[in-house]
């Protein structure tokens, strides 16, 4: 899917020829001489990156910066005149990732909004990681580390801190079969003493707490000789 830049430029023949390259380049563009046109189409389309210019006829480019930072996070890259720095100054404070000076080459302008594009996927997906290394959801159980709760099909299960340990533990090994030691010096922060039952408790409360039938547990599994697993 094409990303889609917004354009906004009142000297038409600059506008016109960004346009030019960045469609040959393969991106979605909408194309505008004034600022107000402009965040018309910010609140009604997807803009994954804006190439402003800052000096408009109606709303000038550091008040289109501020109104986009109120509420979106995609890339702005600030149009400024040549020797301006307290423009470039003020974008960046606004908000705004990059400026280009006129007078510039357009491939350069193409290159600069691949590498915010490229930042902004690659902080997105960090981003998103990020997420799912809090919270794990298997098969209608949610567990949270962040705001330490757990879900059984959305009803919130009263789980003691070892108990959620233990669980968040086995989630995050999801697919591998975890040793009672391991677990315990994973949770315990302790030596394993062999024939140490704690584990066994432990996960036995767990399962009933998870409604597990003792013969075939949904979620926690005995792989007998070897330790638990949370199959995936």
């Amino acid at each position: 899917m094409s990303e889609h830049i917004l354009i906004v430029d009142d000297e038409k023949e600059i506008a016109n020829l960004l346009e030019v390259y960045l469609q040959n380049d393969g991106f979605d563009v909408y194309k505008f001489y004034n600022g107000q046109d402009a965040l018309q189409c910010i609140e009604n389309e997807k803009i994954d990156l804006a190439v402003l210019d800052v000096m408009l006829p109606d709303i000038d480019g550091f008040k289109i910066c501020q109104r986009i930072r109120e509420k979106y996070f995609f890339p702005v890259i600030m149009l400024t005149a040549k020797g301006e720095d307290l423009d470039k100054i003020m974008g960046l404070t606004l908000g705004a990732d990059d400026y280009i000076t006129k007078p510039f080459n357009p491939l350069e302008v193409v290159a600069r909004v691949k590498t915010q594009i490229r930042r902004y996927k690659r902080y997105n997906n960090e981003h998103v990681e990020e997420i799912k290394m809090n919270e794990y959801d298997i098969r209608g159980l949610v567990i949270n580390k962040e705001n330490h709760k757990c879900y059984l099909y959305q009803e919130l299960l009263d789980l003691t801190p070892i108990e959620f340990d233990i669980l968040w533990y086995l989630c995050k090994n999801q697919g591998k079969v975890v040793s009672s030691e391991e677990l315990f010096e994973a949770v315990w922060k302790e030596k394993y003493i062999d024939n140490n039952n704690t584990v066994m408790a432990h996960i036995a409360r767990l399962r009933e707490k998870l409604k597990e039938p003792s013969r075939k547990p949904k979620f926690i599994k005995t792989v007998w000789g070897v330790g638990y697993q949370i199959e995936k």
